[in-house]
Formats: structure tokens, C-alpha cells, sequence
């Protein structure tokens, strides 16, 4: 018997003529950075991307040693980018998996802005900044992706929360858009069939974004990000259906379940204390 530790190809109905390519984006730390080792390790080659060019390049020196990886840096609203990603996805053999985990919490440009206002006082235009990056961008890197995908017998992962699904003041724009990013994946799963389509809620963790949404809190108790690198796993190496996943759910394939649509769970008391922000 062949006892030969393999990388986890996209499908099993075909052995592709290249290694798998994953495309990430907010790959620089955090939860995105821990996705990325994690493929690494099991044989991907890699197409990051992330805003902040110095904590990029200390990524892609760390992968490096593992892995063939291009690193990206620049925002994913731009269109421009989002097509040097696409391309160099393409070089590399073509993705087969997409991983939309940027995100921004309340898309202030002042950084000194109050990270959660309420809808009755966000300013419009950071609105529209977090509809973009959270949704808009998502969806249109998918769109250039695709094709690659298809070829491959793919998947689009869509970093979520539980902020989509449960309200809590001050969260208005951030839930809001990755409700509308939920329901966008959902309605991709549909249209797709072929492919994978998962939007799954990593939960409460300890990131530099949860810290931006509570600058008083203290973080230390809360799960590193690397906490649910085994549950997000399951996904490239398992292909479960299509749909809308907790992180804890996918920890626990006994009792996996996917919610499709906006709804996440049916049980209120399941849902964590406070907005997770996972990314």
C-alpha cells in the first residue's frame, strides 16, 4: 500500500496537472495568514494578497519556505488588482480555491473614527466603503476567478459572522453587509452547482479587528485565529455541501450542519455574547 502523503486536490474525480492554487485575500495575519500556512502544509500553491505591503512581504517569506506563493499587495476594490490576483492565479495553473476573507469593520478612513456607529450616525460614504470591500469586491474577484474554478472543479470560501445573522447595536453596516455577502454565496451555491460555495462564521477570535471593534476589551481569553485552522480544513480536504457554516459546526462532523440562505442557526441561545469578528 502507498503510504504517501499527497496535497488535497479540489475533487477526486480528477487529478489536476498542477498543484492546487488558492487565491487569499487579507492574507498578511490573523486568520487569513493562518489560512494560508495551513494550504501551504498540505501542498498548495498560493496567490496572497493583503493592503499593508511591509506585513505582506513578512508573510510571503514565511510561506515561501513552504510552498510556491505570489504576494500581492494593494486593496481588493480595485479593479486592477483584483485582475493581477486573477492572472497570477491563472500562471500558476489556475485557482481552485478562492478565499474572500478582507474585510473592514466600519470602512472609516480616520482611523481615530468611532469603530461601531450606529446607522442612525454612520457616515454614508464609510457605509458604502464597508458594502464594498465586505461585498462588492468579493463577489466581482469570484467573477473574474470563476473560470479558473470551473476548470478545476472548485470552491469559494466567504470568511462570515455571526453579526450577519444576530443584531447587535452598533454593528449595523458590518452585519449588514456580511449578511448581503451570505446571501450572495448562497445564491452562487445556486447557480453553480458544480462548484463549492461556503460562507462560514469563524467566531469569536483573537484579531486585530475584533481589538479595532473593542479598543477597551481585553482579548486574551478569545481563541487565536490558528484555533480553527482544523475546522476550516474539513473544507478543502472533505468538500462538504455548499452552504453556511460555524467554524464550531465543521469541529464537529458528527453533528455538521449547513445552513443555506441568511439563517445560521434556529436556537438564539447558540449565538456567541458578543459579534464575533473573525478576520
Amino acid at each position: 500500500m502507498d503510504t504517501t502523503a499527497h496535497p488535497t486536490t479540489p475533487t477526486a474525480h480528477a487529478t489536476p496537472p498542477h498543484p492546487p492554487v488558492a487565491v487569499i485575500t487579507g492574507a498578511s495575519r490573523g486568520l487569513g495568514l493562518e489560512l494560508a500556512r495551513a494550504l501551504a502544509a498540505d501542498g498548495w500553491h498560493l496567490v496572497i494578497t493583503a493592503r499593508t505591503a511591509t506585513e505582506l512581504a513578512v508573510a510571503e517569506a514565511e510561506l515561501a519556505t513552504r510552498t510556491t506563493v505570489v504576494a500581492l499587495p494593494g486593496t481588493v476594490v480595485d479593479d486592477d488588482h483584483r485582475a493581477e490576483l486573477a492572472a497570477a492565479a491563472s500562471r500558476l495553473g489556475g485557482a481552485a480555491l478562492l478565499i474572500n476573507n478582507a474585510s473592514t469593520l466600519n470602512g472609516a478612513a480616520d482611523e481615530w473614527a468611532e469603530p461601531l456607529p450606529a446607522l442612525a450616525t454612520i457616515p454614508l460614504p464609510d457605509l458604502l466603503e464597508t458594502f464594498e470591500v465586505n461585498v462588492l469586491a468579493p463577489i466581482a474577484l469570484s467573477q473574474l476567478v470563476l473560470p479558473q474554478l470551473r476548470r478545476r472543479g472548485g470552491a469559494v470560501l466567504n470568511i462570515s459572522s455571526d453579526a450577519a445573522v444576530e443584531a447587535y447595536p452598533g454593528w449595523g453596516g458590518y452585519g449588514a453587509a456580511k449578511a448581503a455577502l451570505d446571501h450572495a454565496s448562497a445564491v452562487l451555491a445556486e447557480e453553480e452547482p458544480e462548484l463549492r460555495v461556503w460562507a462560514v462564521d469563524p467566531g469569536d477570535l483573537r484579531t486585530r479587528l475584533h481589538q479595532q471593534a473593542c479598543p477597551d476589551a481585553d482579548l486574551s481569553e478569545l481563541p487565536p485565529p490558528s484555533s480553527v485552522v482544523p475546522a476550516f480544513r474539513t473544507l478543502w480536504q472533505d468538500r462538504p455541501a455548499s452552504g453556511r457554516y460555524r467554524a464550531a459546526d465543521l469541529a464537529a462532523p458528527a453533528d455538521l450542519t449547513a445552513h443555506t440562505g441568511l439563517t445560521a442557526h434556529t436556537d438564539p441561545a447558540a449565538a456567541p455574547a458578543g459579534a464575533g469578528a473573525g478576520v
